[in-house]
Order: C-alpha cells, then structure tokens, then sequence
C-alpha cells in the first residue's frame, strides 16, 4: 500500500511563562490544548543565557497521574523525591518519571556561563494505571543511542528509528522520542503508527512540513494529521527539533496543577491526601 504523510494540523508558538519559583519558560503547549495532544499533556522548553531566569527552579511539589520526561541539551539540574532518588541530571540526560499513585521532587538547575536549556514533556497514564506504584528512570546522555548520517544525527529516547531502539521501554502509550539535528537542506523520514497522535518541537533553525509551503520557525510545535509517513526537511540553516509520538487514551482529563486524574472528585481526594500528609502511598506500602 502508498504511504500516507502526515501533513501539518496546527502550528502553535511557545508562548511566555512562569512556573516553579520564578523559572522563565516557553510553554509550547498545555492544558488549554486538551485533547489536541492526547496523551501527551504539556511541553515546556526552559533556558536563558541568564541565570536569574531559571536558578530559582522547581521546589518540592507534587505530581500524580502522569510520567514527566526531563530531557538536558546544555546545563544541570539537581533532583530530588520521596522515593530515595537524588542526583544530577547532566546535559544530554533524560529523567523519566512516572508519578501514578503520587510522588513528591524538586528539580534546582545549577547555575552557569553561557546557553542553559532543557525540556519538560508530561505524558498521561490510563486511568487503569494511575494510582500504580510510582517508578522513576535516570539515563545518562551515554545510555542514548545516536544514528548519523548526511543528513545529521537523531538520539533515540524512546520508540525505534532505523532499526535503532531507544533505552525507555514498557511505556503504555508506547511513545517515540527522538532528537533530531539536521543539516540546511536535509530531508528526514520516519514511519510512525496510524492513529498515534504525532507533534514537533523546531528548536533552532526550520523545518518545512508536509502539507505547509512556508517554513515552520523556532518555539514553534507542529501537531500533525494522521498516517503512517512523517516527511520533512530542514531550512538553510539547518534545523534541531524533538519529534514525538504516542498512543493517545480517548480519555477524560481532570487537571489542577501538577495533578492530572479522570475526574474531579479524584482531584478533590488527591487534595484532601496532601492536607492530611497521605499523598505517597508507595512509602505507606514499604514501611507497612
């Protein structure tokens, strides 16, 4: 059968935001784009050249429902959560966390000269799923595979390019996460699985897409339609951009915060547990 290429369903720009104590970052999508992304629920691309802008960082908080995925170009973050884990995430590292039943961390970037940057992306977990054990994934930039060739060099995070398996398996939603650096002028392909919902980061450079004449800037996302076939090609300054894909859940999405269940009355309990301190049920299953 002819391939079918994904061509462009919407373009929206990161926009300005403050989140944590103080950290400047673009928001390239989030709640206000429920359900477009399902199950992918938010990206943040946070970074400045001035550390005022991001060393005030994410004090301890709260996450429960969802997997947040801490992808490192340039620069360090401390991290920090109630089931033990402490470190650093160093560039080109990637944390992947799923919170499920609840999990409390803070993530602190470390100050430094010149480019710091990094992103945050929150996948959803069925509702079957979300009050599991919570699990956490530290990988190393060394643990992710890179392809090279004419055209550039993709790092493998998660899903298959190639022939190239990336190291973070047993996702649900069974995700792709590739960082792809393209030379001007280069043509990228990837086969992706009709009705996953697909989107692309352009983080330096453009990149035309199927189905856009113009090119597509940087802090922008592109969410594409549906097929098997992804299709694009970078500006003449070449381009870097995180493509990714996922299954989506087809379910409803209650959200406050950093809390995402099915239903309110889920939230108001989740609440309720933070008041009275018996939000981490992993750590009432150890010590019981």
């Amino acid at each position: 059968m002819p391939e079918l290429l994904r061509s462009v369903q919407h373009i929206l720009k990161a926009e300005d935001t403050l989140e944590g104590a103080g950290v400047r970052l673009k928001r390239a999508f989030g709640n206000g784009e429920v359900p477009l992304f399902d199950p992918f629920l938010l990206l943040d691309n946070f970074g400045s050249t001035d550390p005022r802008d991001y060393v005030a960082g994410f004090p301890w908080h709260p996450h429960r429902g969802i997997e947040t995925v801490t992808y490192m170009l340039e620069g360090q973050v401390d991290h920090e959560d109630s089931l033990g884990n402490k470190g650093r995430i160093d560039s080109g590292d990637v944390q992947w966390m799923t919170s499920g039943s609840g999990i409390l961390h803070q993530e602190m970037p470390q100050r430094k000269e010149g480019e710091f940057q990094g992103f945050q992306l929150w996948v959803n977990i069925p509702s079957k799923l979300k009050m599991a054990e919570p699990a956490y994934r530290g990988l190393s930039g060394r643990d992710i595979p890179s392809i090279r060739n004419d055209s550039g060099t993709v790092k493998v995070v998660a899903g298959t390019h190639q022939g190239v398996e990336g190291p973070v398996k047993g996702i649900p939603v069974d995700p792709t996460y590739l960082d792809v650096a393209l030379r001007p002028d280069a043509a990228f392909e990837l086969p992706v699985k009709k009705g996953h919902t697909v989107f692309s980061y352009v983080v330096d450079g453009g990149a035309r897409f199927e189905g856009r004449d113009g090119l597509v800037p940087a802090k922008r996302v592109v969410l594409l339609g549906d097929g098997d076939t992804v299709r694009l090609r970078a500006g003449a300054e070449g381009a870097r951009l995180l493509l990714v894909s996922g299954r989506p859940l087809h379910e409803p999405v209650a959200w406050y915060g950093p809390i995402v269940m099915n239903t309110q009355e889920q939230l108001s309990q989740a609440m309720s547990e933070l008041r009275h301190g018996t939000f981490i049920k992993a750590r009432e299953i150890r010590e019981g």
